[in-house]
């Protein structure tokens, strides 16, 4: 049986060719990892099309579909989707252990707890996506002036339109990821975040508008908790700052040993 590919240790020497194999057998895991979940997906898919149109007003029904093959490509993209989101978590694993070997071990556990929060915050954008984003922009699209137009939903555009905003809530809540990192890179610092407050709320705000969604309800709902995450952001760089020197002077005594 063929080994999962091993994480080389921090200073380990490996040759080119040794790490292109390692390479090679991390996609491996993770194309076979796409293609299992995909097939699960699939045999669930029907689940996942109704948990799709669950945010669909009752008078507007269920997706419509126009053409012979639609129904069926349909089906495979949403669960392809899925699938996707599904082997995100082991994505991220094989992308951490291929480049740990070049981190010191103090900061591979920093950066692994990174990854673990970012796999969690993407998790709980999609969710909030689902639950609150999705269910106000689709009734809100639907219904304007309802009285002028019959109103069908083509499904391949409206599953493509809910993956685009579970996509979009699910980057947006990666905002402390990105604000902490650059912060623990010293590219931004705590005071210079609060001094800047008011200047970095419009340009979340920018970045809100400009984010996927065509509606006022979807640009809104990304961009309430984009200004609740960068206050969130702020305050947590002030906790990262805090255990840096601590983290510095017990790498120091530790090269020192």
């Amino acid at each position: 049986m063929k080994r999962l590919p091993r994480r080389l240790n921090y200073g380990e020497e490996a040759t080119l060719v040794e790490h292109l194999e390692e390479l090679r057998q991390r996609l491996f895991v993770c194309l076979g990892s796409l293609l299992v979940a995909f097939v699960v997906t699939f045999a669930f898919h029907r689940h996942l099309l109704h948990w799709l149109n669950e945010p669909l007003p009752a008078r507007v029904g269920k997706p419509t579909t126009f053409t012979v093959t639609e129904p069926f490509m349909t089906s495979m993209w949403v669960s392809m989707y899925a699938a996707a989101l599904i082997v995100l978590p082991i994505v991220l694993w094989q992308t951490w252990s291929f480049f740990m070997p070049a981190v010191e071990n103090a900061h591979s556990r920093t950066l692994l707890i990174f990854v673990i929060a970012a796999a969690a915050l993407l998790v709980c954008g999609v969710f909030f996506g689902y639950f609150l984003a999705l269910p106000a922009a689709v009734h809100f699209l639907t219904g304007y002036d309802s009285a002028q137009y019959h109103t069908l939903v083509q499904a391949r555009s409206y599953y493509s339109f809910a993956a685009m905003v579970l996509l979009a809530m699910g980057i947006v809540f990666e905002l402390p990821m990105f604000v902490l990192g650059m912060v623990r890179l010293g590219v931004l610092t705590s005071a210079k975040l609060r001094r800047t407050r008011r200047m970095g709320y419009f340009i979340v705000a920018c970045v809100g508008v400009a984010l996927p969604g065509v509606d006022p309800i979807t640009t809104i709902l990304e961009t309430l908790p984009l200004w609740v995450l960068y206050e969130a952001s702020i305050w947590l760089s002030i906790l990262v700052e805090r255990r840096q020197p601590s983290t510095v002077a017990a790498s120091g005594a530790s090269g020192g040993s």
